[in-house]
């Protein structure tokens, strides 16, 4: 099992909304004591077994190319691990300006929605048929859109943007020991009150 965690690489980069993917994987790295197993230019892989998951073991993968190349970076550990990344049990999570601020949403696959990272991802595995875990940055208009993915969280968004990161990190562990399905089950439940009431106050 992989979970790949795109954003962009370089410190700059670092907590910008499009960075949300790499936040996730290594919190999670960090909850399952992840032993780092590489580090190249192309990407970071940590790898730990999963609690409670019968001895399953997950690949954490951070991509340390651009996030329209997330999909070179996969190639670059296949040909160093000499693994085949396999899309159906792969769990790619990434940022998303269509859902609100803090609402995290998992599908088993999709479309790329205009997402340059899952573009690529895609174009790699030759599918759009694999598991992915979408965190809201909130929307911006289309001329101001590469603005606001590469912009940092204001304080009222940046308290709901942690609590999201910690609920991806949790829906990650149960995908990883449940599978996709029981993670769309508890954690999409949440999303859509969450977006139900985001749009009672508003």
């Amino acid at each position: 099992m992989w979970l790949v965690g795109l954003g962009n690489p370089g410190s700059e980069y670092a907590g910008t909304r499009h960075n949300v993917g790499h936040d996730v994987a290594r919190r999670l790295a960090e909850r399952l004591k992840a032993k780092p197993v590489a580090r190249t230019l192309a990407f970071e892989a940590y790898r730990a077994r999963v609690p409670g998951g019968a001895g399953r073991e997950v690949t954490i993968l951070v991509p340390l190319l651009y996030m329209n190349r997330s999909g070179d970076a996969l190639a670059a550990y296949e040909s160093s691990s000499g693994e085949r990344v396999a899309p159906e049990e792969t769990l790619v999570v990434c940022d998303d300006v269509y859902l609100p601020v803090g609402v995290i949403r998992v599908r088993a696959q999709g479309s790329a929605g205009g997402h340059n990272g899952l573009s690529s991802v895609e174009r790699h595995f030759g599918s759009p048929e694999y598991p992915r875990l979408r965190i809201g940055v909130g929307h911006a208009g289309r001329e101001e859109l590469v603005d606001h993915v590469l912009s940092r969280f204001d304080p009222v968004e940046r308290e709901a943007v942690e609590a999201a990161l910690d609920r991806a990190v949790e829906a990650a562990e149960v995908w990883a020991r449940e599978g996709v399905l029981a993670a769309m089950n508890r954690f999409n439940q949440r999303a859509r009150a969450e977006v139900r009431d985001e749009g009672e106050s508003s």
